[in-house]
């Protein structure tokens, strides 16, 4: 398997972030991440979703691995859900249980947000600032995200579009703005600091 160049992985780091091995571990090491993340969580009164860190992490991931690494990463971290590991959110059931619940489409969007926001970044990079690269994927991939967890709420549970909209996506957007705009901003950061 051909090593990637280290603009292509993480942007802060060379060498080993590169090779193979150095893929794998930084992968496994995302997933850690995601899930400290997810353990990060406010269940709301109105809503089975909850409110979670998981995608500022899955945008990091993203952002850092680069959008194939990011994806991979992404379906080990749901893999390891899957069979069982507690990597998921508390404030749900665990398990493939979990992926099934109300909030799986946006747990299952998790790959292709990464992907979306590590390959869109690196693209729009090549005529802009990185952070305005970061914070055009960064929400792109959001707007994904949230299309696939309302369009998988809307077949778990037919309700109005309106009350679908009001329980998966609008109580969330202040909070995911902030999300991204964090995101840009670190990936921006580390950048910088590894061309330093």
């Amino acid at each position: 398997m051909p090593t990637v160049t280290a603009s292509r992985s993480l942007p802060f780091a060379s060498g080993f972030s590169t090779s193979v091995p150095g893929r794998i571990v930084f992968a496994l090491a995302a997933t850690v991440v995601v899930a400290l993340a997810a353990h990060v969580s406010v269940p709301l009164w109105f809503t089975p979703v909850p409110l979670t860190l998981q995608p500022l992490a899955v945008l990091g991931v993203g952002l850092a691995l680069g959008p194939l690494d990011g994806m991979l990463a992404m379906l080990a971290y749901l893999a390891e859900g899957a069979a069982g590991l507690p990597v998921f959110s508390p404030a749900g059931v665990g398990g493939v249980a979990q992926l099934l619940g109300p909030s799986g489409g946006f747990l299952m969007a998790y790959p292709l947000v990464a992907a979306i926001a590590g390959g869109l970044t690196r693209k729009l990079q090549m005529g802009v600032s990185r952070f305005a690269a970061a914070l055009g994927g960064c929400t792109l991939a959001v707007l994904f995200l949230f299309t696939a967890g309302a369009l998988w709420f809307h077949t778990l549970q037919p309700l109005a579009w309106s009350t679908v909209v009001a329980m998966t996506v609008l109580p969330f957007l202040p909070g995911e703005a902030v999300k991204v705009l964090a995101a840009a901003g670190i990936y921006s950061t580390l950048s910088r600091a590894r061309r330093a």
